[in-house]
């Protein structure tokens, strides 16, 4: 794997959208059902400014999309959604939720628990292959050149 190019590392593409602080936090509350400007930015403590950048960052990629809404006797305003692609980045925000807890956590326990809303058990993250094998590490994966994968010249 080694003497293959990693310009078009999809690892890479995906930092340059996603890498900062921010941007985490707006996904956190768009997943967690917060939709208006004005609670996200009290939920996130940011500033405006650094948020409308990150709000219209996020809708410019495709994770978010705007949607107008309008309160009585107000001007009208957008909210932001989650896109198929933006909904695509759950595992994500779960896994880094998981590690956060295991390694970053407090003698408390975790300050959020994912709930299955059918059954009401605990939701946890777990890795298989496409024949149904669970597998308990990365120690178990080989990662193999795509149909994407260029040689270096």
């Amino acid at each position: 794997m080694l003497d293959y190019d990693t310009a078009n590392c999809a690892i890479g593409a995906a930092v340059g959208i996603l890498g900062e602080r921010s941007t985490f936090l707006v996904l956190r509350e768009a997943f967690n059902g917060v939709r208006r400007f004005g609670d996200m930015q009290r939920r996130t403590g940011m500033p405006r400014q650094v948020l409308s950048r990150r709000l219209a960052r996020l809708v410019t990629e495709g994770l978010l999309r705007k949607v107008r809404y309008q309160q009585a006797g107000q001007r009208s305003r957008d909210e932001y959604r989650l896109t198929d692609k933006g909904l695509d980045l759950y595992p994500v925000l779960v896994a880094l939720m998981e590690w956060g807890d295991r390694y970053q956590g407090g003698t408390d326990g975790p300050p959020v628990l994912l709930r299955h809303r059918d059954c009401g058990e605990p939701v946890r993250l777990q890795m298989s292959c496409a024949a149904g094998h669970v597998l308990e590490s990365a120690r178990e994966v080989s990662p193999v050149p795509g149909p994407g994968a260029r040689k270096i010249a």
